[in-house]
């Protein structure tokens, strides 16, 4: 088991990374506190987590889970979105155009190197994430 999937605390998560990926996921994190200082930093799934919800599905199955979340990956950075837009498109996939030098899959934004991504867009991708899940408690 690595370092940082035994970590118990964002700031453990955080120095058990290599460099660079630690300098790269540090100022993604002070970003993600700084557009959404209300979702408070956890670990979990092996992660870094901000802010939690409670989900319910119809068949009855119901559990907790994070709006955002970040994870060092092998070969990139994944930063996680667990939100919807109005019309239910995956928010993450509704900023496609907007972060081009990303993979973006149905709730999750792939990338290398945190310079490659519009700090703007990525800011906003933050910010709408956040308000969706205070919509949601």
């Amino acid at each position: 088991m690595s370092e940082k999937a035994s970590a118990t605390t964002a700031e453990e998560y955080l120095a058990a990374l290599e460099e660079p990926r630690r300098t790269q996921i540090t100022e993604l994190h002070d970003l993600i506190r700084e557009t959404a200082p209300q979702l408070e930093p956890h670990i979990q799934a092996g992660m870094l987590a901000y802010g939690r919800y409670h989900y319910r599905y119809a068949s009855g199955r119901e559990g907790d889970w994070f709006p955002i979340g970040v994870a060092s990956q092998k070969g990139y950075i994944s930063l996680f979105i667990t939100a919807a837009t109005e019309g239910h498109e995956a928010l993450a996939d509704s900023f496609r155009e907007r972060l081009p030098k990303a993979d973006i899959g149905r709730s999750c934004v792939r990338f290398k190197r945190l310079e490659d991504l519009d700090r703007v867009a990525l800011t906003e991708l933050i910010r709408e994430a956040a308000k969706s899940a205070d919509a949601q408690t």
